[in-house]
């Protein structure tokens, strides 16, 4: 099993839209950067992401699961890239912040402080533990 962690403008799509979705879900649409796209085709039903809002709050907010495997994107007219589709899990009752995880020497190495722009990362286990930790999740 592994981990996520997937990016959004909370303009275009926050938590509270996600959650609105519910059983159902939402698809995950729009990704159109190579490794990104790479990443969603790993995902695997069951597989669980951080959701993170970008822009000016830059932090976790909640935990998504993966309903539907990667399929062809409906917004790429060009059926170049792929969507998931996830559903909202729960929130993080205390939202963990960019700042707080690059505060944190044991998570240097996590894509979230390497990769700024990629909208799609892989999580490890411990990245996981330690993220769901400071945001108050008991697992």
């Amino acid at each position: 099993m592994s981990y996520w962690l997937l990016k959004t403008e909370p303009e275009e799509f926050s938590w509270t839209d996600q959650v609105a979705r519910g059983a159902k879900g939402e698809p995950w649409t729009g990704v159109r950067n190579f490794r990104a796209r790479s990443n969603l085709k790993k995902m695997k039903k069951g597989e669980q992401a951080f959701f993170y809002h970008t822009g000016k709050e830059k932090q976790v907010v909640g935990i998504v699961e993966v309903i539907r495997e990667a399929y062809a994107d409906p917004s790429d007219e060009g059926g170049v890239f792929v969507a998931v589709t996830v559903r909202s899990v729960k929130p993080l009752p205390e939202p963990v912040t960019l700042a707080a995880v690059k505060a944190d020497p044991r998570l240097k190495e996590m894509a979230l402080t390497k990769y700024a722009r990629l909208s799609v990362q892989p999580v490890t286990d411990r990245e996981w533990k330690m993220v769901c930790a400071m945001g108050g999740v008991k697992e």
